[in-house]
């Protein structure tokens, strides 16, 4: 499971140091995609291929599925750890999400999400955390 939130730099050829505690989970090679909310999302190989089924068993007929599947799949890209534990994000994902340099990695249980500094300031003020616990509690999901 990947948890926690992490501060990084990404360096001017637009590489990112993968936290190690991330690295042991995702291994040397991953996906990086385009995210909901304007984030990258992060997959092991593993997760990814469990991604790639859901999808298959999706009815291509449903304009919805057909447009979310060329969101999600058409913008990945495989991505390899060098030996100083960087990873090199692609420019059309670095332009999606408005990273620039400060960013931050946050473990979300099965994925990572890479934000930019400020769009993850303005996203995740969590004012309303109350009202969203009870909704969660109505889908069955409580704590």
């Amino acid at each position: 499971m990947f948890m926690g939130e992490y501060n990084h730099t990404v360096d001017t050829k637009g590489r990112l140091i993968v936290p190690s505690k991330f690295r042991e989970l995702l291994g040397d090679e991953f996906v990086v995609t385009k995210g909901l909310d304007g984030c990258l999302f992060v997959y092991s190989g593993d997760e990814w291929k469990l991604m790639e089924t859901k999808f298959r068993e999706v009815s291509q007929f449903s304009k919805e599925a057909r447009k979310f599947a060329r969101f999600f799949f058409a913008g990945a890209a495989t991505c390899e750890v060098d030996k100083q534990g960087r990873v090199l994000l692609p420019a059309t994902l670095r332009e999606f999400a408005g990273i620039e340099k400060e960013v931050v990695l946050a473990g979300v249980v099965n994925h990572i999400e890479i934000w930019s500094k400020d769009r993850w300031q303005d996203t995740n003020e969590y004012d309303d955390v109350e009202e969203i616990a009870e909704h969660m509690a109505s889908l069955g999901l409580s704590i």
